[in-house]
């Protein structure tokens, strides 16, 4: 939609005067279930779809399969070489790190009671103890439960997996786990990078994984309150291409948003690419509808504001399937952007880029996404470029000569932001307007909308990085935070500095891989996203190895004033740093929640907090 107008809802469902009158647009619509394409199939050892993913060709060249991406077809020469300058280890086409294969799947747990309750409301089809099926819906996206799949197993996977299309289902089958002393864990999309997905490992009871994704419709839109409500198994990809063909969008574009459904957005309260213009989760969902072992959480209505005391609805975000099954919610809608651009901007160092960041979150109404790498990351995407041929060889020199020699930007320093607009047309020139003049304050050069455009996808890309260079002895990982402004940049330093420290210390082959990007920016202070990789070849125990590097990482950005999670959320992976940011009144407050709700504890994933060791203690301050 770049630089071109878009047909929105506002000419689609009439003026404002023709919507307001009573019965004069229509008060609800009433989509169809979305079409799931026969080329939609999800790799089960991998993240993304089976189709697509890195590989190295007989040149030892890296290549991305499939069709789906701006890399997808692509011959990328500079990639292999660069990850292992960068790194100091040797990155071989035949040297690979091969999966077990054949493998034996943990024994199913049994409880008649329950089997024989739920097949009086589930059909066959809708159940099934398949071994790969369970294995799948028993991990999330974390480097060691990755790790662990491929090359070895999970100590403990769900029991059983079933797969409800209503919501009467959902309430039989959190009565059936009730009497029958039976764990539920909701599954969404599976993409959870905080191990929320991973069964307790001594849990004795049978653990059912409940799968969401047979209840991915929208269920009603209403185009002139501009709201949906919408299933909480709805993949995001489904999700925006639905609502697009009626003139709308969520606005919410997480990373994941391919993979990830809307009920797994609100339990780890999320946040998207796009939260300039359209704003985090919170800020999305009106209304959401839980099935809890005391109850439903339901409202007669949806009002743009209320003071009616104290919600329990706000509990469930960030909840991570602890107090129950999330099966709708209603969504602020907006129309399509009449106008949509996209823009980079070089600078010649982290820091100026990121004084530039500073002004922009000042300045206020900010481009839909702005986003700014720092120059390991602008390295990684320029060795993310195929091979160039003919005038283009000649065009990168000069634009080479133009920006290191004319502007003197010096290449291993400089760093790059990519932009998004979205809006009116001429809300969307106004921001450019603005946004250019701050960068040109901070030595920024403009380096085009085509930059912008392919940084924002190559999002989506990238993402199959991780566990395509695991095959090559490489573990990977992403993590971020929250921080001050006046914190960042210190924050950012140091927990570059204490990983380099961490990994010298345990003697680990090579260097370790750090880079960070700020993703978002709100008025005190922005979200900064990490990328950590280390070789193991030859490393005893090589998960837990990284994850002390991690922790020590974690421990850092908490030092420097960083949050424990912006986004991603806690799940077991963080859950042994919650006593460092919360006041034991507020551990003791989410425990009680917990036993309250769910005394039983049928929701037993374990995220956030063991409730066994949080009891409640007198005393304390919130």
């Amino acid at each position: 939609m770049d630089n071109q107008k878009n047909d929105s809802a506002n000419s689609r469902y009439g003026s404002a005067l023709e919507r307001l009158m009573p019965g004069s647009a229509p008060t609800r619509i009433f989509p169809p279930a979305p079409v799931i394409g026969k080329d939609e199939i999800e790799s089960l050892g991998e993240w993304g779809f089976e189709d697509s993913g890195f590989t190295i060709n007989e040149r030892g060249h890296a290549t991305f399969t499939g069709g789906r991406y701006t890399l997808s077809g692509l011959e990328l020469p500079s990639l292999v070489p660069w990850i292992g300058e960068m790194m100091k280890v040797e990155i071989s086409r035949d040297d690979i790190h091969r999966s077990a294969g054949t493998r034996e799947f943990p024994a199913a747990r049994q409880n008649a009671g329950f089997a024989e309750a739920i097949a009086q409301f589930l059909k066959p089809e809708q159940i099934t103890a398949e071994g790969a099926i369970r294995l799948r819906h028993g991990h999330g996206h974390t480097q060691e439960e990755m790790y662990q799949v491929n090359y070895g197993m999970l100590p403990r996977i769900p029991d059983l997996v079933v797969f409800p299309n209503e919501e009467e289902q959902i309430t039989a089958l959190v009565a059936a786990a009730l009497k029958h002393n039976v764990v539920l864990i909701p599954y969404g999309g599976g993409t959870s990078v905080t191990e929320a997905l991973v069964c307790p490992s001594n849990e004795e009871r049978v653990i059912v994984s409940v799968d969401m994704q047979g209840m991915n419709r929208i269920l009603w839109i209403d185009p002139v309150n501009r709201m949906a409500c919408i299933q909480a198994g709805a993949v995001g990809r489904h999700l925006a291409k639905q609502l697009e063909s009626y003139g709308f969008t969520m606005g919410h574009e997480p990373d994941s948003i391919e993979f990830s459904t809307l009920g797994g957005w609100i339990a780890t309260n999320a946040s998207g690419m796009k939260k300039n213009k359209y704003g985090n989760i919170e800020d999305i969902v009106l209304d959401v509808h839980v099935v809890t072992t005391s109850g439903e959480l339901r409202r007669s209505g949806v009002a743009p504001r209320e003071s009616v005391g104290t919600d329990p609805r706000q509990w469930i975000f960030g909840s991570e399937g602890n107090l129950g099954i999330i099966t709708s919610a209603v969504v602020k809608l907006f129309e399509l952007p009449e106008a949509r651009r996209y823009g980079s901007i070089l600078f010649p160092s982290f820091e100026e880029g990121t004084a530039f960041m500073y002004e922009l979150a000042k300045a206020g109404k900010p481009p839909a996404s702005v986003r700014l790498v720092d120059n390991v990351q602008f390295q990684f995407s320029m060795a993310l470029k195929p091979a160039s041929t003919g005038m283009r060889v000649l065009k990168k020199k000069l634009e080479k000569m133009i920006v290191t020699q004319l502007k003197g930007f010096d290449p291993l320093k400089m760093v790059a932001c990519t932009l998004v607009f979205e809006g009116r047309a001429d809300e969307v020139a106004e921001q450019e307007r603005r946004v250019y003049k701050i960068a040109n304050q901070h030595g920024g050069m403009k380096a085009g909308a085509e930059n912008g455009h392919k940084g924002y996808e190559l999002t989506f890309g990238i993402a199959y990085l991780r566990d395509w260079i695991m095959k090559h002895y490489l573990l990977g990982e992403s993590f971020e935070t929250s921080v001050p402004w006046s914190q960042l940049l210190d924050l950012c330093e140091k927990v570059k500095a204490r990983i380099n420290k961490e990994h010298q210390a345990l003697k680990l082959p090579g260097k370790p891989f750090v880079t960070a990007r700020v993703t978002q920016i709100y008025d005190t202070g922005a979200c900064v996203y990490f990328y950590l990789g280390v070789s193991y070849k030859g490393v005893e125990n090589p998960t837990q190895t990284f994850k002390v590097i991690e922790d020590a990482a974690r421990e850092e950005i908490l030092s420097c004033g960083g949050s424990l999670s912006h986004h991603h959320g806690i799940g077991k992976l963080r859950q042994h740093f919650l006593p460092e940011i919360m006041s034991e009144t507020l551990l003791k407050w989410n425990a009680l929640v917990k036993e309250a709700v769910d005394p039983q504890n049928v929701f037993g994933v374990g995220n956030l907090y063991p409730v066994a060791e949080l009891a409640p203690k007198a005393g304390g301050t919130v």
